[in-house]
């Protein structure tokens, strides 16, 4: 089931930043030993009252720019409330209400998603003045005062949020139906390969980047199994709205991972990869999600008997924190090779839910250790006394060791690939959970 994702909205400086670093605490730090993921605050994993929850920062919303920059900034608004289960709109009580803070109020009302108004930088929210009434012409209901800047109000602010959170009816998981997300940079050609898949006209398809303009569901069925495809939107990129115009395709690309069992990240082979591939990639890949790489647009490139090999040389680099990742080169304009991105689509999704009894599991450990001695620290050796798996997707084990300290990064990198030699794990992140022996859960 997917966390619910709670989107930050408001003007610039109302503290957004803040409170996002407030909520979110130490977990944006996630996989700080894994080199190479690119580190983004935009969004971040937290849990209030044992629900977890995504959390998400839209950036600043400032409906007094420029034409061109206001429809790029609404069109973000809309993305986050689309995306999210619930808004927590943030203003400023030193400002007041602002006509910035009606639009997007005006917005939030117009869409059916739970608001919550906070109204920030109160020295005293359990005692709030006489001017936090101003806020209650936005209609959005009663405002909750808090100062981010403090970390005062924020424990009411978060209860009221988890009581907007949708609650998932019994049943209502299809656990046959395998829900792929197609991420990627705009134009790269998300749409027209789920219309190839789908042998009909389902998403709109132009040559002009942005013209999808919502995540789109499609439905299919190939072989017996159950297939949803999720569509996010794309958007045109200028110098002049980079850092908007990335803010909103994380956005969609955060929604879509969270919903997704299976991660197809499309690369334009004429361009390469970027750092906005990596960045999705990181995201895909830190929330655990089986990933395959699909190089699109491969028969419009010139190639050598050495083409291949060269890219995918470059792939390893640019992406070297997820080697497990195979990669496919498609066209999604003729439809090269997508009889076998089915294949692994199916594949990663197998092994992203693989279990592996103990009895083995802790063979392939004791092996391993026989093979590759532990690391030691000043006289003292790293000891494995025992070894299981917790949970999948991603399959995920705990370790039991005399001293968790001198378990390093680089006997942990040697442990999973002995796992992947052993059980296979193609397509899917492998998580360790190092524990003291006599640790308790």
């Amino acid at each position: 089931m997917p966390k619910p994702i709670l989107a930050i909205v408001g003007r610039p400086n109302v503290g957004k930043s803040t409170l996002f670093n407030k909520i979110a605490g130490d977990r944006l730090s996630i996989v700080d030993d894994t080199p190479g993921v690119t580190r983004d605050r935009l969004y971040a994993e937290a849990e209030w009252l044992n629900h977890p929850f995504t959390l998400i920062d839209t950036g600043g919303l400032d409906p007094d720019a420029d034409d061109l920059m206001t429809q790029y900034i609404l069109r973000q608004a809309q993305a986050a409330i689309e995306s999210a289960d619930v808004i927590l709109f943030l203003t400023d009580i030193k400002s007041g209400v602002l006509e910035g803070d009606r639009k997007v109020a005006e917005i939030l009302r117009r869409a059916d998603k739970p608001v919550l108004l906070v109204v920030n930088k109160v020295d005293t929210p359990s005692r709030p003045n006489h001017e936090i009434y101003e806020f209650y012409e936005l209609g959005l209901g009663d405002p909750v005062p808090v100062s981010a800047g403090q970390a005062l109000g924020l424990g009411d602010m978060l209860d009221e949020v988890v009581k907007l959170f949708p609650e998932m009816p019994e049943g209502a998981e299809d656990e046959e139906l395998i829900r792929v997300a197609v991420v990627g940079k705009p134009n790269v050609g998300k749409s027209s390969l789920i219309n190839k898949m789908l042998g009909e006209e389902r998403v709109i398809v132009s040559d002009v980047p942005g013209t999808t303009r919502d995540a789109v569901d499609t439905y299919l069925e190939r072989e017996g199994r159950k297939y949803m495809f999720i569509d996010t939107a794309g958007l045109r990129r200028k110098s002049k709205i980079k850092e908007n115009i990335e803010r909103y395709s994380i956005v969609r690309a955060v929604a879509a991972v969270e919903r997704a069992d299976v991660c197809v990240l499309m690369i334009d082979a004429s361009e390469g990869i970027t750092e906005q591939d990596t960045k999705i990639a990181g995201i895909a890949h830190e929330r655990g999600k089986a990933a395959i790489i699909a190089v699109n647009k491969w028969d419009a490139v010139e190639k050598t008997h050495k083409t291949m090999k060269e890219y995918e040389d470059k792939i390893d680099v640019e992406l070297s924190y997820m080697p497990y990742a195979p990669k496919i080169f498609i066209s999604a304009l003729t439809g090269q090779r997508l009889h076998k991105l089915f294949g692994l689509v199916y594949t990663v999704y197998q092994n992203n839910a693989q279990r592996i009894s103990t009895g083995l599991l802790n063979d392939v450990i004791i092996e391993a250790q026989a093979m590759h001695q532990p690391p030691t620290d000043n006289g003292k050796a790293l000891r494995i006394y025992y070894a299981t798996q917790v949970s999948v997707k991603p399959p995920t084990f705990v370790l039991f060791v005399n001293d968790r300290a001198l378990m390093h990064f680089s006997y942990r990198r040697y442990l999973e690939n002995q796992l992947r030699d052993a059980f296979g794990f193609v397509g899917t992140p492998v998580h360790f959970i190092i524990r003291n022996k006599n640790e308790k859960e």
